[in-house]
């Protein structure tokens, strides 16, 4: 064993003593430059070296300390001196000392401050905001909420959002400007630092934050992070007392409950796979609805609000969806905390209830004062309610919420119906004989097949299915190539369906909002943009915490869902009426009317492919063969 020695102790103080920081170098600094100026001066006043001054009074301790310290801090000051050689060395002695303490005190400030912004490039220093949102992670998604954020917040003085991801701080900031763009009042901070380390999300400042987004990972195991980000965040010894209000992405339903086991009941969980599953099953029977939830869900439109409103107290719900020209109530929520959309229509409103409507603004939600509203009684049909018939179902493709999607399909068919599988792998044939023998309303049949070969497509009973559904490969392949692949089996498919004069609605599934413009010079029915609907739900629920239950009973097909039905269901078509109208018909049947959609304007983005949600009561539209009314209804 090597024998320490009193050198060896010397080093390792110094080694530790240098390794504290530019505080300390500047602290060592300081004092040499104090020994060396008050020993200097000390000699020099002791020994008399210094040459006397025009007055005869020699220079006292002082003056001869400020002489030296001129002289240490400006090596020019020298070349003035006059006197003896023993006080000129010594000023030389003096002078040397300060070249190397002020060379050394200028490299350690130097270096100090290059560790400073190199600190604050990388996005460590704490967030000092008050109110303002909070996003732990990295994602796609992270884009789109930014930038409904920021519209959410465009009404406002400031808003601000601040993201916390264990990214480079630039990085993150590049990004959203080249992706976002503009964000208006709102301010975006980026952070560096990971979200399930305690230490680093006290940089985001989440005890003054008045929402928390969780985002999934794109890679690894997505809910397990997600747990322990709630476990970081949640049981955070120095938390704040008060509960958060959390919005947490998970993929699968099955680690809900453990999830809701580590955030408590602070957090509103958004399942991905669910949602997207619900959807793709209500969407596949009826092109359009995406579009539907879509501008329901962002803040470029309308969005759902929570109203109370006075003037409605003792009257029903009946009469409230007339009491409005330009907002669609949809639902009651009661002042004891439960919502309920489309309620019986004779359903009394309390003091104290709230009306559930959808509107620009949460300042628009206000009562027209009208009386009459130019209901035209003639035009209105009377319901007849249109037999269920068994439904056919062609899915091209498979991805990992296509089981879920099976099971929700078959709670909105009718018995008999068939649904036909065509994927390339054939342990999908497997799993479907595992999973989905026992459905009750429809028989699953599987077929292996490369759904981006023409062959393929050709042999498929095309003229036989009502719906075809184009999935996204997006267990297998990255964002961009599984969204060619589908471009490609739309491309072919639009071929043989216009070669064939067949008219089955087509559905598609697409990973980014981008590639949507591409696709539609094959002109599909509809379009699912899977992650930029979990996007916008995720940002809805981030402002309104309540919405969670409204949407969870649109989605729910036990309760009232969104409908587009045939127009001429609700009013003659070729006649001129008023919105209200079309209202009061629904009312009728039990349903509530909060839009349309015109067929003739179904592939103009521009008007928004057709729909119209909340359209303006008072105003005239003549419906044509072929447009649908959007209602909230039960079946």
């Amino acid at each position: 064993m090597r024998r320490v020695t009193f050198s060896d102790r010397l080093r390792y103080r110094f080694d530790n003593t240098m390794s504290k920081g530019p505080i300390v170098l500047i602290s060592w600094l300081f004092l040499l430059s104090v020994l060396l100026i008050v020993s200097i001066s000390l000699v020099v006043y002791v020994l008399r070296m210094a040459p006397l001054p025009e007055s005869g009074t020699p220079l006292g301790f002082l003056e001869i300390a400020w002489m030296s310290l001129m002289r240490t801090l400006d090596a020019g000051t020298m070349g003035g001196d006059t006197g003896g050689w023993p006080f000129l060395l010594a000023m030389f002695a003096v002078t040397l000392g300060g070249v190397f303490v002020v060379s050394t005190l200028i490299g350690v400030l130097t270096s100090g401050i290059e560790g400073k912004l190199e600190d604050l490039r990388k996005g460590r220093s704490f967030v000092v905001e008050q109110g303002h949102t909070v996003i732990l992670g990295w994602s796609s998604q992270v884009f789109t909420i930014v930038s409904e954020l920021a519209i959410a917040n465009a009404n406002q003085k400031s808003g601000c959002i601040v993201i916390l991801a264990d990214r480079d701080k630039v990085e993150m900031e590049d990004e959203i400007a080249a992706q976002v763009g503009d964000t208006g009042r709102t301010r975006v901070v980026c952070r560096t630092g990971s979200p399930i380390d305690a230490r680093d999300l006290e940089i985001a400042n989440p005890d003054a934050a008045r929402t928390i987004v969780a985002l999934s990972p794109e890679s690894g195991d997505p809910d397990a992070s997600v747990i322990k980000v709630l476990l970081a965040l949640v049981n955070n010894a120095r938390r704040r007392p008060e509960p958060y209000h959390i919005i947490a992405e998970m993929r699968d339903r099955r680690n809900v409950e453990v999830a809701r086991i580590a955030g408590r009941d602070e957090v509103q969980f958004v399942v991905a796979d669910d949602l997207i599953s619900r959807i793709t099953a209500q969407t596949c029977r009826q092109s359009g609805l995406s579009v539907v939830y879509t501008e329901l869900m962002d803040f470029g439109g309308d969005e759902i609000y929570f109203q109370e409103e006075p003037g409605l107290v003792g009257k029903t719900f009946h009469e409230a969806l007339l009491a409005y020209e330009d907002s669609a109530v949809i639902g009651l929520f009661s002042k004891d905390g439960g919502s309920r959309l489309n309620p019986p229509m004779d359903t009394p409103i309390g003091p104290g209830d709230e009306v559930i409507a959808i509107s620009e603004d949460d300042d628009t939600v206000r009562l027209s004062g009208l009386s009459d509203y130019g209901i035209d009684q003639g035009a209105m049909r009377v319901a007849t309610p249109r037999p269920r018939v068994p439904e056919r179902t062609l899915v091209l493709g498979w991805n990992r919420r296509m089981s879920a999607v099976l099971s929700f399909l078959d709670d909105y068919v009718a018995p008999g119906s068939e649904l036909l599988v065509v994927a390339g792998d054939e342990e999908v044939g497997a799993q479907i004989a595992r999973e989905f023998d026992s459905l009750k309303h429809q028989a699953v049949i599987f077929q292996q097949g490369d759904t981006t070969e023409r062959r393929t497509l050709e042999a498929l009973p095309l003229d036989a299915v009502d719906h075809i559904i184009v999935l996204s490969y997006s267990d297998e392949l990255d964002v961009q190539e599984a969204d060619a692949r589908t471009l490609v089996t739309l491309l072919h498919l639009r071929s043989i369906i216009e070669q064939r004069r067949l008219r089955p609605a087509v559905i598609s599934e697409m990973l980014d909002v981008r590639n949507r413009e591409l696709a539609e010079v094959a002109r599909a029915d509809d379009f699912i943009v899977s992650d930029r609907l979990v996007s916008l739900m995720m940002a809805q629920l981030a402002e309104n915490v309540r919405l969670a239950p409204v949407f969870d009973d649109i989605f729910d097909p036990e309760g009232s869902e969104l409908y587009l039905k045939p127009a001429e269901d609700y009013v003659a078509p070729g006649r001129p009426v008023n919105f209200y109208t079309v209202v009061e018909a629904a009312a009728r049947r039990g349903e509530v009317a909060v839009g349309y959609r015109l067929r003739a304007q179904a592939a103009d983005a521009t008007q928004s492919y057709g729909v119209h949600l909340n359209p303006i009561k008072s105003e005239m539209i003549t419906f044509a063969e072929g447009d649908r009314i959007i209602v909230l209804a039960e079946g």
